[in-house]
């Protein structure tokens, strides 16, 4: 398989080696934590005074280590007093008992520590009660726009991102030489993710039940979802649930990677509004995966891709409000706040006044930005800027 170099997530590991945290990537089912460690292994392994352990726990010849105390027994042996020692582990779950060993070597200060491992184990709300607290955590998104060129050089910038919304980011389906292989690859990590990292770590007993509310969410991409609204709708269909039960299950997605969820955000009272969240899928392949191109409202997918990528770059989004508009939305990073809108096709007039007007409501002073499928360079209209989402996924800044 063809590799690139993922500087983006390598910059922010190298940026936190020798600090004393427990160092947890984190992400969707094959997005590549396992190659992220290599590469992070290989640029490490260019200083000489580095003693590098490298566990794989999927792997035949560490079986013996699946035992607590082999593991200890075999990283003890491994250290050397004389060198900066670095630990990683793949799977780190399946070891029996895995949290007490990494927290003893932890507390033992010898090791600078790196895990991967199941997202039934590593989620990123258990981290801080497996690890005491002591993990910094890097997400590892499939690939963006971006890495995705860099996979597929190509000249037609425009042809490339319509390849890219549907191909999506999960690059084990590169490999494959047809679209329906292809997303017969991605479809089988969905369900994987779904029976190995839900339905068993959960205890969930209606997985038809589960299925359904997953294809509810990525067909309502960009839509504010209302837990008793899924619950009416699907009451009224093949099963009968409840609240509870579905804003559960949604909970559960979430936790996997598979979705991630934004709250809303009151820009002119400036406040957090817990009801009725936007939910957005780690990936498109997964959507044109499952359930195919039925429903395909580009506007709400291009948002999903949007929402996916400030995430990457480290920002915190919400979905603005502002009186009865909805400004799609509010990214914060450094105590700098951006607005955005996203939106398919403007060049009707009347649909660029519609997608302007929540951002000229806006009166303070920080930027403003409408992205969409103009396939234009970047232009402005009364301090907005309007940019193509393709060429503004490829700028290292907004």
């Amino acid at each position: 398989m063809k590799l690139i170099n993922r500087k983006f997530y390598l910059d922010k590991l190298l940026s936190v080696k020798d600090i004393p945290d427990i160092k947890v990537i984190t992400g969707i089912r094959r997005s590549g934590k396992s190659k992220l460690m290599d590469a992070l292994i290989e640029k490490i392994a260019e200083d000489p005074n580095a003693n590098i352990v490298r566990i794989k726990l999927n792997l035949k010849l560490f079986e013996k280590l699946l035992d607590g105390n082999e593991l200890y027994k075999y990283i003890d042996s491994h250290y050397d007093s004389s060198k900066s020692n670095y630990l990683f582990i793949d799977e780190v779950q399946m070891c029996e008992g895995f949290e007490r060993i990494v927290n003893s070597i932890y507390e033992e200060e010898r090791f600078d520590i790196y895990l991967t491992g199941s997202n039934a184990f590593l989620l990123s709300s258990d981290l801080a009660t497996l690890f005491g607290g002591r993990v910094y955590e890097i997400s590892l998104y499939p690939f963006s726009f971006r890495e995705y060129l860099e996979y597929y050089p190509s000249t037609d910038i425009d042809q490339a991102f319509d390849y890219f919304v549907k191909k999506g980011g999960m690059s084990g389906s590169y490999l494959y030489r047809t679209d329906e292989e292809a997303r017969k690859y991605v479809n089988g990590i969905y369900r994987t993710t779904i029976t190995k990292d839900i339905v068993r770590k959960f205890k969930i007993e209606n997985e038809d039940l589960l299925i359904m509310i997953g294809n509810f969410l990525m067909d309502n991409v960009g839509n504010q979802t209302s837990i008793r609204n899924v619950s009416t709708k699907l009451t009224s269909g093949t099963y009968k649930t409840n609240d509870k039960t579905v804003g559960a299950y949604i909970n559960y997605f979430c936790k996997s990677f598979l979705f991630y969820p934004l709250q809303r955000y009151d820009i002119k009272g400036k406040r957090y509004l817990e009801s009725d969240k936007k939910y957005y899928l780690s990936d498109l392949s997964f959507r044109f995966a499952e359930i195919g191109t039925k429903n395909a409202d580009y506007g709400h997918l291009y948002e999903n891709i949007v929402a996916i990528e400030l995430l990457r770059r480290g920002y915190e989004v919400y979905v603005g409000k502002l009186y009865e508009k909805e400004v799609d939305f509010v990214a914060i990073k450094e105590g700098e706040k951006l607005y955005i809108q996203v939106s398919d096709d403007i060049s009707r007039k009347e649909t660029l006044e519609r997608e302007l007007s929540p951002l000229h409501s806006i009166k303070d002073a920080y930027p403003k930005i409408l992205i969409a499928r103009t396939k234009h360079e970047e232009m402005q209209q009364e301090g907005i800027r309007i940019i193509d989402i393709a060429r503004w996924l490829i700028t290292s800044q907004i």
